[in-house]
């Protein structure tokens, strides 16, 4: 017959590859999400004081009284909440400023970023007064974007090189964390308030805390998550992100606006924390590849849990004392800064 002879229709073309990268991505990112639930249930059950977990469930979900389950609501959930915050906020902002700056070793503590904001504090606790946090995150805010902006221009502006940004950034940050320091010691009451904050610590976390900072923070990453697009256009180049229809000078300024209120609101919060925004992109990206519009979500998801995980274990390894999570980022963060540095594809940039 005559419809025997003609050929079979062709099989459905099997997937594409991009289609087939971006299951795995959503998968990986579903994945984050479950490690993320998992460290905070861990931040909420560990801690310097040993509570049974059946005691922590009850002080979370059937009201339970004494003094472990106001340990676990009044000390641990918030402290969980405000890691989550923080480091969601760090994890973006170091994401975004390496792409903004083009920049492999771009982070918010290695360009002078939280020492900007940290410096705004101190003045405003001992100039003026001020000991609130309502109260100096608007400092916080400001002496972010100043630094952010000088560190920049020191570094050659749009000729920068990474190496030539980092120097600055770090030349920035000893000068101010030494004017910091000096403020500290001339002010003994500031050096109480300030002791831990200034190492970067969770530990004096509460619920007003976390709720002062949240509206800063949710309006930071949406903002960050907005310019994935712009970002990803600019990385081919100024010209080509025009043709694009993308808009350069205000992918710039909206970019630091949200790497403004993303630090100003975590430093002013939890003190000046190094390394994970530097971290947190690179693992990422060697997860999701180099498209913004997947490693900025899966930053602010890991991020969390790396900071999580890092207050975590300063709390076990110390225990009954504590040892900052500040301190812990810093020992984790330092031999891979040195690594990055060490890399040569990244010092010929």
């Amino acid at each position: 017959m005559l419809v025997d002879s003609l050929p079979e229709s062709p099989a459905a073309p099997p997937p594409s590859a991009p289609s087939g990268r971006n299951a795995a991505r959503a998968a990986g990112l579903f994945a984050a999400l479950g490690a993320l639930l998992l460290v905070a249930v861990a931040s909420i059950a560990i801690g310097a004081k040993q509570i049974p977990l059946d005691q922590v469930w009850d002080a979370l979900f059937h009201s339970a009284s004494g003094s472990d389950a106001v340990v676990v609501r009044e000390v641990r959930l918030p402290r969980t909440l405000l890691g989550i915050l923080v480091g969601a906020a760090l994890g973006l902002a170091g994401a975004v400023m390496q792409a903004l700056t083009r920049n492999p070793l771009a982070e918010p503590g290695i360009l002078g970023v939280n020492a900007g904001a940290a410096a705004a504090v101190v003045s405003a606790i001992s100039f003026l007064g001020i000991g609130t946090i309502s109260g100096y995150m608007w400092f916080a805010f400001l002496g972010a974007a100043v630094v952010a902006v000088a560190v920049h221009f020191l570094g050659g502006s749009r000729s920068a090189t990474p190496v030539r940004l980092a120097l600055a950034g770090t030349a920035v940050t000893y000068a101010l964390y030494g004017y910091v320091y000096s403020v500290q010691l001339m002010d003994s009451a500031a050096l109480d308030r300030m002791r831990f904050w200034t190492v970067g610590s969770l530990a004096s976390a509460d619920m007003g805390t976390v709720g002062r900072i949240a509206p800063f923070v949710l309006l930071g990453v949406v903002l960050a998550l907005a310019l994935a697009r712009p970002l990803n256009a600019m990385a081919l180049g100024d010209d080509t992100a025009l043709a694009l229809g993308s808009r350069p000078t205000l992918t710039r300024v909206l970019a630091m606006a949200a790497v403004t209120l993303l630090c100003g609101a975590a430093t002013a919060a939890c003190g000046p924390i190094v390394f994970v925004g530097l971290i947190v992109p690179h693992l990422v990206r060697a997860l999701t590849g180099p498209d913004l519009r997947w490693i900025l979500p899966y930053a602010a998801v890991l991020a969390p849990v790396l900071l999580l995980g890092a207050d975590v274990l300063g709390r076990v390894v110390t225990r009954p004392g504590e040892l900052q999570v500040g301190i812990v980022t810093a020992v984790i963060g330092g031999p891979v800064f040195i690594h990055l540095v060490r890399r040569r594809r990244v010092v010929q940039q």
